[in-house]
């Protein structure tokens, strides 16, 4: 099997010739892998085993200004600070009026540029497991555009008006989403998209309000990738086991990073309960196993998730962060890959 088929096949819920392989990886971390292993960004990605790559549109809009203080800019417009994807620097809509959501500057779908996804998809050659679509974090672009202690307020108070607001973050997502499908989808195999409902103690919100609030916004994505044949995985950090069987409901097929130092995120108990229903791709703790541990902790430890979670299909093996960071150790990632290959193996 090349990486798609044995990707495919998992998605099926069926046993492949290995276990997948997933590198997320942090652009330090990534810079740092290839300087001591001397490689470029591919030949690191054939050293790892990763059966996946990835394709984007590029931003063609209106110039962007930042504030010498910012490091990044959302689609709508709110500028962050600090390390990684920083911190919202203000909240414009946490006084709005519904008057205000619909006079707000949304963003243009036509301002992403898609001309050359179809043949950067195409390049991989049906070699690899292809993701693609907007990421789409609607969950959070509200918390920035309220402030999050007020969005909670609000969905009490004023739940109509985080209606409003929800559906034109998500129509735009939508929009971006299905100009790449136009553009590519026969060249894309899935829907990636990401938004953390969990903590480490748990969800960010109840059953109930995710179901309320959240639960048809995700549908909509996750019926627009149905629409155009491709399977459907969500990047969720966190605790959220209270909300796996409304996301298997809408029919989410895969999961993406499961973290099992969290609450709930046991995954014996994730393959035993959810197992047959929805794809879990992580599992290999990030922290105290790739960041503190030894090599031989790694590999100890990778195989004992493999024989959790790699029986009957439905697993793709990876780190449990949605991106390894700088300072884990780069012999422990490669151990990490090196034991899914050795240990990862299915008796055909």
């Amino acid at each position: 099997m090349n990486s798609r088929q044995r990707v495919l096949t998992t998605f099926e819920h069926r046993q492949p010739d290995r276990v997948p392989c997933w590198c997320g990886a942090s652009e330090e971390f990534w810079a740092k892998a290839r300087r001591e292993l001397g490689l470029d960004d591919e030949a690191l990605r054939r050293r790892l085993g990763d059966d996946f790559r990835r394709v984007f549109a590029r931003y063609a809009g209106p110039a962007q200004q930042l504030r010498p203080d910012a490091t990044s800019i959302t689609p709508f417009g709110i500028q962050r600070e600090g390390i990684g994807y920083g911190q919202p620097t203000s909240h414009p809509l946490a006084h709005a009026s519904p008057a205000d959501v619909r006079a707000y500057p949304w963003p243009d779908p036509q301002w992403m540029d898609c001309s050359q996804i179809r043949a950067e998809a195409e390049s991989y050659d049906g070699r690899y497991a292809v993701l693609g679509g907007d990421w789409s974090p609607y969950w959070h672009d509200l918390i920035d555009l309220l402030g999050m202690e007020n969005m909670y307020l609000k969905m009490y108070d004023e739940p109509g008006l985080v209606d409003s607001i929800l559906e034109h973050v998500v129509s735009y997502y939508a929009a971006v989403t299905r100009r790449i499908f136009d553009a590519a989808a026969e060249a894309i195999d899935i829907f990636f998209i990401g938004n953390d409902f969990g903590s480490q103690q748990g969800p960010l919100l109840g059953e109930d309000m995710f179901r309320r609030f959240m639960l048809p916004h995700l549908k909509r994505l996750v019926d627009l990738g149905h629409d155009y044949d491709l399977k459907v995985m969500l990047h969720c950090c966190g605790g959220f086991y209270e909300l796996i069987p409304a996301m298997i409901e809408i029919g989410l097929d895969g999961l993406h990073a499961v973290q099992p130092c969290c609450r709930g995120m046991d995954p014996a108990k994730l393959k035993a309960e959810f197992g047959d229903r929805i794809v879990f791709n992580g599992a290999i703790d990030s922290h105290h196993v790739l960041i503190e541990g030894t090599v031989d902790h790694v590999r100890r430890q990778t195989r004992q998730v493999l024989e959790i979670m790699a029986p009957g299909g439905g697993y793709i093996a990876g780190a449990s962060h949605d991106t390894i960071l700088e300072e884990t150790p780069t012999e422990n990632v490669l151990a990490m890959f090196d034991a899914i290959a050795e240990f990862g193996a299915y008796e055909q």
